[in-house]
């Protein structure tokens, strides 16, 4: 994975991870909302980077 797309991943996450935080003393299903979300973009960004690293691999089908 190109170190751009990674940073955009971490960064992301980050992001999503201080609204969660920011928002549990708000609203409980808008942190719950968000740390759904920030799991799904940290599995996302594993999920892509084992795509590129698939197709990147020289006996690739």
């Amino acid at each position: 994975m190109s170190k751009g797309l990674s940073l955009w991943f971490a960064a992301s996450s980050i992001l999503l991870l201080m609204a969660c935080s920011v928002s549990i003393s708000y609203n409980g299903w808008v942190a719950v909302l968000l740390g759904i979300l920030a799991i799904l973009n940290i599995g996302w960004g594993f999920v892509v980077k084992a795509r590129k690293n698939r197709l990147q691999q020289p006996d690739h089908r």
